[in-house]
């Protein structure tokens, strides 16, 4: 999944895609590069986040989906249900919900929903996010939630952890840690890593300030190769290529429509 915000505020991208046609070119790029879905954003959902005004997100994201979706399989971002059903008439057919309250919009509608966990608002989620048994209570929460969507109709339903909404550093690396026995909920597993604040403190050199946004690919790569082993279906990034390239080299099948090996010999290396 190719992230395309087209927001202002987003805390890696923001601003480098408000544009109609440089959002539509970099989600046909990400296309190219080997995403099979690309998630357009048009309210950001980073810490500390003000909320957007209805039709300003509309605005911002159905002529963007209406080009993307005759090309490339379209998500919409949004907790919005006018919103969620103008993208969807404009040719998304998931609905990436971190609010995870629009599983009965997606039903009515006829397409997929990815129900994320996330404790508090944008505003709130980052103050003190705090937890009994943090594993238990997502794999709770993420359970009822997929569950009452199946009931409600929803044929296509994904859950998400929902890394670094409401969670601590320590709360992230738990989630991680037990992916497995998230997928064994049996609902395909979407996890979010890229560029996150807590990948810049993990990776930065002792006695260096975190590495920014611009400079967590490595630690983005290492974390989507770690949740694709644990089960996740896939993974949410801003760089697609590079992601598709490791995901390819950590081993078969872990790419949808990798092209078969040329060349490998009994007992080569791979």
């Amino acid at each position: 999944m190719g992230v395309l915000n087209v927001t202002p505020d987003s805390f890696s991208d923001g601003g480098l895609y408000l544009d109609r046609d440089a959002a539509i070119a970099h989600g046909l790029t990400m296309a190219e590069e080997g995403a099979a879905l690309i998630d357009v954003g048009g309210e950001s959902s980073r810490p500390g986040a003000q909320p957007v005004e209805e039709p300003v997100e509309l605005a911002r994201v159905v002529p963007v989906i209406e080009a993307l979706a005759p090309r490339v399989r379209v998500s919409v971002d949004t907790v919005k249900p006018a919103v969620a059903e103008a993208a969807v008439r404009a040719g998304a057919t998931l609905i990436n919900d971190v609010s995870a309250g629009l599983a009965g919009v997606a039903a009515a509608l006829g397409v997929g929903w990815v129900a994320m966990h996330r404790q508090g608002t944008p505003q709130t989620m980052q103050r003190a996010p705090a937890y009994r048994d943090v594993v238990a209570e997502v794999r709770q929460f993420l359970d009822d939630r997929a569950h009452r969507a199946r009931r409600l109709g929803v044929e296509e339903g994904w859950i998400d952890p929902g890394i670094g909404f409401g969670k601590t550093a320590g709360h992230n690396l738990s989630l991680l840690r037990h992916l497995g026995s998230l997928a064994a909920l049996g609902f395909p597993l979407l996890v979010g890593t890229s560029r996150k604040g807590f990948l810049g403190r993990l990776s930065a050199l002792p006695g260096q300030p975190p590495a920014p946004p611009s400079d967590r690919l490595e630690a983005s790569l290492a974390s989507a190769v770690w949740a694709v082993d644990q089960g996740a279906s896939m993974v949410r990034v801003h760089d697609v290529a590079p992601t598709v390239q490791a995901l390819r080299v950590a081993g078969p099948g872990r790419v949808r429509s990798v092209p078969p090996e040329e060349g490998v010999q009994a007992g080569e290396d791979r």
